[in-house]
């Protein structure tokens, strides 16, 4: 019942996590009546979001400079890791303002039932980090949503990060099982990462 262009763009929009097809529609009559100036700077922002935003190469999290603002920073504890499934759980814990240690951000969980394995994560590079000869980390703290991939990304690098010398320590169980961190809320999640014990 709508003209193609507005169709392909509420199929584009409903792909998104979380959106549905109503959601999409709404999103596409807000661009329609929005002034074609606003209109151009969102379709500029978009277009220039993978030529502007890089991966850093420390850390593995999405950034607009190399090393990212975490990592260049000198008054972060270089003794405390935070491993997380993705950037957006960097933000999470950055909420928080309780976390003054450095990340790793992984890429992903361990899931069976989306074939993701640990060789498709960013778990060599986490190795690499704590074998180097400047290496200066102490403690692995593993943020990890409570769900199932969470859980057995947790357990396989507790497992394989026991031959190293460090302490490997997962959040507390604040958080309801289920929950994602990207979502939780900054007191909650303080408490959780406070509270943290040993794998």
């Amino acid at each position: 019942m709508y003209p193609t262009p507005i169709r392909i763009l509420i199929d584009f929009f409903a792909k998104f996590p979380g959106i549905g097809e109503r959601s999409a529609t709404r999103f596409v009559f807000f661009l329609l009546r929005l002034p074609p100036k606003k209109v151009q700077e969102f379709a500029t922002a978009l277009s220039s979001l993978h030529g502007s935003i890089i991966t850093c190469s420390t850390c593995s999290t999405y950034a607009d400079k190399n090393p990212c603002r975490v990592c260049s920073d000198a008054s972060r504890d270089p003794t405390t890791l935070c491993v997380v499934s993705h950037t957006t759980d960097v933000n999470a814990f950055e909420r928080t303002g309780q976390f003054r240690g450095r990340y790793h951000v992984l890429g992903g969980t361990i899931s069976v039932v989306e074939g993701i394995t640990p060789d498709q994560l960013r778990i060599k590079e986490l190795v690499a980090r704590i074998t180097s000869p400047d290496n200066t980390i102490k403690e692995i703290i593993l943020g990890m949503n409570p769900d199932i991939e969470g859980e057995s990304t947790v357990l396989y690098l507790g497992k394989l990060l026991k031959q190293y010398p460090v302490k490997v320590t997962k959040i507390a169980r604040g958080l309801p099982r289920g929950a994602d961190i990207e979502y939780a809320d900054e007191i909650t999640l303080s408490d959780a990462l406070r509270a943290r014990w040993e794998v």
